[in-house]
């Protein structure tokens, strides 16, 4: 008898252990709804029929479809520009900021004045501590909310400030 108890007594030890193992059951209402996922719907474009039938471009494995969503071009038209322009657009910015000459060397300049800046602030820490230029270029930073109120006095239609903490 007293074995017997002992024999279940271990048995239920053992299932309490490997039921302890098994993996948790994912509780959340994603995991248990059975239909449709809302934000995995995305609508597309109406389709359209081309006007000449015998000038469709070859199939392409990685190809668009007129009816699929660009949402890069779709923003680009709502601010105003001209999607699908190239770099006709692009050059002729390019070459309008660089009027004046470009210095190749620019970006290894800025790395040595930002290194002499950082050194001549004093900073002394740790290297895994991220404030360094935020202590090195604080005189630099701009109070938003004294120039959002600048800007407002000004007459400059700003949108509204969040709450200050």
């Amino acid at each position: 008898m007293q074995f017997k108890a002992l024999n279940t007594g271990l048995c239920l030890m053992g299932m309490l252990a490997l039921t302890a193992c098994a993996p948790k059951a994912d509780l959340r209402p994603s995991a248990i709804s059975t239909g449709p996922d809302e934000f995995g719907v995305v609508p597309s474009k109406p389709l359209e029929a081309p006007t000449d039938f015998t000038a469709l471009p070859a199939p392409t494995p990685q190809g668009v479809n007129l009816a699929d969503q660009q949402p890069k071009a779709d923003a680009i038209v709502a601010l105003g520009g001209r999607p699908n322009t190239g770099s006709a657009v692009d050059g002729g910015i390019v070459s309008y900021a660089s009027r004046f000459g470009v210095n190749p060397s620019i970006r290894t300049d800025l790395a040595k004045a930002d290194e002499s800046k950082l050194k001549r602030s004093g900073w002394i820490g740790f290297p895994w501590q991220k404030n360094k230029y935020e202590r090195a270029y604080k005189r630099f930073a701009l109070d938003p909310f004294a120039e959002w109120q600048r800007l407002r006095a000004l007459g400059v239609n700003v949108p509204s400030a969040p709450p200050r903490n």
